[in-house]
């Protein structure tokens, strides 16, 4: 159980025989998850060249969404702020996707298991099989977590009186929908990233190709040679 209250799972899909999946994807208990580094994420991403320059119009957007979190008494973690305001960084999950997952901020979505908490969505499966939130505290306290629930339509159509996938007032339907993934938003990136990279090269591009550190992560998972 992760330190939000709720269950833990990485949701994503095979790494080849290293670890199956039986569907697009499976949810993957945390614990079982190679182990990563805590002092490598420092928010300047340099596991993937650093940042290089910032978006004006990325720059706009996010400076509106901090100003509406603000106005709620909370802040977007300067990770994510670094990693979406970049010109260079801000596309590296949509582009490394092997499930054409894409970047879709949202808006502050309120949390529907905790008074003063929000939602606020920034990746999405292409056909919305999985939803990734950051999952942001009154105590300050931020953290990635998913969903089969798209918040944003879920309280629209609310609010439009049509009818939900779920019941927004039930906290234990809602809590059993959220799931925890990572500390942070960098941690998060990180996984996915070298996840979606060794997909592609366990599915034509050879391991060989890619550098140690991420042919390593496979290490974990024991059974095959893994390429030096």
């Amino acid at each position: 159980m992760s330190s939000v209250g709720f269950g833990s799972a990485w949701c994503a899909t095979d790494l080849g025989e290293y670890r199956p999946c039986r569907y697009t994807y499976e949810y993957y208990p945390y614990e079982s998850l190679p182990p990563l580094d805590s002092t490598e994420f420092t928010g300047a991403f340099q596991w993937l060249g650093g940042t290089s320059g910032p978006v004006p119009e990325q720059v706009t957007a996010l400076n509106r969404l901090a100003e509406d979190l603000a106005a709620k008494g909370l802040a977007l973690p300067r990770d994510f702020v670094a990693f979406q305001a970049d010109s260079k960084l801000h596309c590296s999950l949509d582009e490394v996707s092997a499930t054409c997952c894409w970047t879709d901020i949202s808006e502050p979505l309120p949390s529907p298991v905790e008074p003063g908490a929000f939602l606020v969505r920034f990746l999405r499966d292409q056909q919305d099989c999985v939803i990734w939130y950051l999952y942001l505290r009154p105590s300050g306290e931020v953290s990635v977590v998913h969903s089969y629930l798209d918040y944003e339509h879920e309280y629209e159509a609310r609010r439009d009186g049509e009818k939900t996938e779920s019941d927004l007032d039930d906290p234990e339907e809602q809590r059993a929908a959220i799931l925890w993934c990572a500390p942070s938003f960098e941690e998060f990136a990180y996984r996915f990233w070298i996840e979606n990279r060794l997909w592609h090269a366990l599915n034509g591009n050879g391991l060989s190709e890619l550098e140690p550190r991420v042919r390593g992560y496979l290490c974990h998972y024991a059974p095959p040679k893994i390429p030096a």
